[in-house]
């Protein structure tokens, strides 16, 4: 078997994104008094070995679909090109589930007190339900990423559940202000997949994958597009006023023209190929959004 078809189909320029809003989260509560370099060091385990369990089922789900076969992106899906087999795919979804559940148990039961018996059950069936949804976004009889129903799922998961679930985890206590900052995160990974769909939209289509973009159209998935990362940068500065102490706490404006020249690229262009650049920049952009967030919190 060779290595180098599984390392193209695991998408490392994804992973950017993944570890984002752990290390943001993180860094909340770092702020807070309250942070583990364990914790912080198992959540982004989890959070990689989950991203690449779902972009493996992506892969999978999508050529079972026969979506690949008119998709313009640059970048070659493994088992249309025949390098991986959909049995090999399948036993590697199984390894992935198991070894990010039980990175996912390691992780709670390090971080939750063994009375708390509620609360380890509880994170334990969201560390399921992630799991699930990693993989039944394109696989399975109704799959909820052919549905348009996968904007949603990356606002929750990416957003609510990992910024704050690490929060939890880091520091044992809820605080509500800190949905400010995990719903921002939420919405520009939702941006994310956005463009990833704007660039598909004829290859969906005709593969019967209604995304939201497939939905509304080009023209309104664009506005909406710029709605998300306006959004976004909305409620981080909200969340600044609502605990502010200093300048510093400005810094993750230095992302502010990143995001900018984003939203007008994504608008203007219909070239598949600057999308794909537009998917990697916007990664890339989010993980210094994050960075400079958390950081401008605790200097």
């Amino acid at each position: 078997m060779q290595l180098r078809p599984w390392i193209t189909a695991a998408r490392l320029r994804t992973l950017p994104l993944t570890v984002s809003n752990i290390l943001l989260g993180s860094l909340i509560a770092y702020h807070q008094g309250k942070f583990s370099p364990v914790i912080l060091i198992l959540g982004m385990v989890t959070a990689i070995l989950l991203q690449i369990l779902s972009n493996y089922a992506n892969d999978y789900g999508d050529f079972i679909k026969k979506a690949d076969e008119n998709r313009t992106s640059r970048y070659e899906r493994a088992l249309q090109s025949g390098k991986i087999s959909p049995r090999q795919m399948r036993v590697m979804l199984l390894i992935l589930s198991s070894l990010t559940l039980l990175s996912g148990i390691s992780l709670i039961a390090l971080s939750i007190k063994a009375p708390d018996i509620i609360a380890f059950i509880a994170f334990i069936i969201t560390g399921i339900l992630c799991i699930i949804a990693a993989i039944t976004y394109t696989v399975g009889k109704n799959p909820y990423g052919y549905t348009g129903m996968g904007d949603i799922s990356v606002f929750i998961f990416f957003g609510i559940v990992g910024v704050c679930g690490i929060y939890i985890l880091q520091t044992g206590q809820w605080d509500w202000r800190v949905l400010l900052p995990a719903s921002s995160f939420g919405l520009l990974s939702t941006g994310v997949l956005n463009i990833n769909n704007i660039r598909d939209i004829e290859s969906d289509r005709s593969a019967g994958k209604k995304t939201l973009v497939v939905r509304i159209g080009l023209k309104k998935a664009k506005n909406y597009h710029a709605c998300l990362i306006v959004s976004a940068m909305l409620l981080g500065i909200i969340y600044t006023l609502t605990d502010y102490h200093g300048a510093f706490q400005w810094l993750y404006l230095l992302a502010a023209p990143f995001l900018i020249m984003n939203i007008f690229r994504v608008c203007s262009s219909n070239n598949s190929a600057k999308l794909d650049d537009e998917l990697r920049n916007l990664s890339l952009t989010i993980f210094l959004y994050s960075v400079t967030y958390g950081v401008g919190l605790i200097l």
